[in-house]
């Protein structure tokens, strides 16, 4: 399903997304000995009534992949889902709480380099985005970006350590790399462009590997 978001049309995106999301046959990885994490993709209404979403960059002082552009997430505690744990690392680390009904569904599975399976976590924050209080600990900022900016073609980098084609996906000025660009062009494909595209095989740059 194609969802075009503009200002005019913001009250609908929630059905949209629904709808595309309830469509799309979200693809597990089983485990194998790696531990389980989740990220929230939080999307709704910016100040100026376009469909947007948050993204976050990590805090310099943290031990791992400090100061990379990132969904809100962290690893799973005992005994729970990835809903669970996307919503309470997205409390933790921006101070937005939601709620289980404000899920719209799961994107595909990611296994990372540093020995998680990540589960991304679409979540509704109606016009909700801006108001965040970031874990100074945590986060180093917090970005509320449009939708419209994913209307972007990625970029595939070839590197000697592997087979697989690095992604990058241009955002910000910047380029945000697998995971977190694995899983926004995942999103973009379903919900701008009504495609079921897989993203697993896309490789994460060597900094990230730890």
């Amino acid at each position: 399903m194609h969802v075009r978001v503009t200002r005019d049309d913001v009250t609908d995106l929630r059905a949209g997304v629904a709808t595309a999301m309830a469509g799309f046959p979200r693809q597990g990885i089983a485990l194998d000995g790696r531990r389980l994490s989740a990220v929230a993709l939080v999307v709704g209404a910016d100040a100026d009534g376009r469909g947007a979403f948050l993204l976050t960059r990590r805090a310099a002082r943290l031990r791992a992949h400090a100061g990379q552009w990132a969904l809100p997430g962290g690893k799973a505690e005992p005994g729970e889902d990835p809903v669970t744990t996307a919503r309470r690392e997205l409390a933790e680390e921006v101070g937005l709480e939601l709620s289980a009904g404000d899920t719209l569904g799961l994107l595909d599975d990611y296994a990372t380099r540093s020995g998680y399976v990540m589960s991304p976590v679409v979540l509704w924050a109606g016009t909700r985005l801006s108001a965040v209080r970031p874990d100074a600990g945590e986060v180093e900022s917090v970005h509320v970006v449009p939708l419209d900016d994913l209307s972007v073609a990625p970029r595939f980098v070839s590197i000697p350590e592997s087979e697989r084609p690095v992604i990058q996906v241009p955002l910000l000025d910047r380029l945000i790399h697998a995971p977190t660009g694995a899983i926004l062009y995942q999103f973009a494909e379903l919900v701008l462009h009504g495609r079921h595209t897989r993203v697993a095989a896309f490789e994460q740059p060597v900094f990230a590997w730890r």
